[in-house]
């Protein structure tokens, strides 16, 4: 495989950001949103999928963090479909079951081409360091929009919105590293169709 690494760049009246990433990296990141709990989040992403991430965001923070979350994840959505690029030797697929204390998530990604997500679970209403917790939510809609993946997000149990969130973000960093990941066959893709 090539080097696997992107650079995203996005502005707009609301947001300006750059974001690269390498899905080849050990886990180091330098996160800069304005919006603390998602740095926290993003950092943790990083560090257990195993990407190299840097992200650098200035955005309205005066109305609220939504188009920083939002627009944080359709850079990391495009990031992600530039960086795998032909998907050729990939594995594609990506499952992982990962408990935080009270806490039990689950995620599955395909990187099949074709955006889907959904979310599963009931979180609870807290707002971990004023991050209201349906903006989780939009940035993972904007991910699979922006990289055309497919993922579904399950919260089987969690009753601390702070452990409920990391864990969905740590399960999601785990699946996507594994779907990343080269498979048995590293001239083909992975698909009859012969391209993803």
């Amino acid at each position: 495989m090539s080097k696997r690494t992107a650079e995203i760049r996005r502005k707009t009246k609301e947001t300006d950001i750059t974001l690269r990433l390498n899905l080849d990296g050990t886990g180091k990141y330098d996160v800069d949103t304005g919006v603390g709990f998602f740095d926290h989040m993003m950092e943790l992403f990083a560090k257990h999928g195993s990407f190299d991430l840097s992200i650098r965001c200035r955005g309205d923070l005066k109305v609220d963090s939504h188009h920083s979350v939002e627009d944080v994840g359709i850079c990391l959505g495009e990031a992600v479909a530039k960086a795998a690029g032909d998907k050729k030797g990939i594995n594609r697929y990506g499952f992982f079951t990962l408990p935080m204390d009270e806490a039990l998530a689950e995620a599955a990604v395909d990187l099949g081409g074709r955006p889907y997500f959904t979310l599963k679970g009931k979180l609870p209403r807290s707002e971990p360091g004023g991050f209201p917790p349906e903006l989780m939510a939009d940035f993972f809609k904007a991910v699979t929009d922006a990289g055309r993946l497919n993922l579904h997000l399950t919260l089987r149990s969690g009753r601390n919105s702070h452990h409920c969130i990391e864990a969905l973000f740590k399960a999601f960093a785990r699946s996507l590293s594994a779907a990343c990941a080269p498979g048995k066959n590293p001239d083909a893709v992975p698909s009859t169709k012969g391209v993803l």
